[in-house]
């Protein structure tokens, strides 16, 4: 997997856009904050980092950016949508049991980037 930032990038290169992910809205497991505060994180979360950082902005500790690049922070189930159906989208995957889903950031027009806030 490539993290959220990863498959952020990828959505945002494929579609001409900026997405805007807010750090603080993203869901982290239980106790992935403070193993991350340890040091503790895969070699992937470097390797991811290095490909996306020519596109990402945003100031975000070493913690949040290892969290965001971690290849198991389901990245690849990133969905976008116009923004007056989320509420709508959310409910759908509460009803079929995905009830960790949640409103992470936006898309924004503008050249192909990744900015965390």
């Amino acid at each position: 997997g490539f993290g959220l930032l990863g498959h952020g990038s990828e959505m945002a290169r494929g579609a001409g856009v900026s997405l805007v992910i807010e750090k603080d809205k993203v869901p982290v497991f239980e106790g992935a904050r403070a193993l991350a505060n340890e040091g503790v994180k895969t070699g992937a979360s470097g390797r991811n980092w290095e490909s996306v950082k020519a596109l990402v902005s945003g100031e975000m500790s070493h913690v949040e950016r290892d969290l965001l690049c971690d290849p198991q922070t389901s990245g690849g189930l990133l969905v976008a949508c116009a923004p007056e159906t989320a509420n709508d989208v959310l409910a759908r995957f509460a009803a079929h049991g995905h009830v960790g889903a949640a409103i992470v950031g936006r898309v924004e027009s503008g050249p192909a980037s990744v900015r965390v806030a």
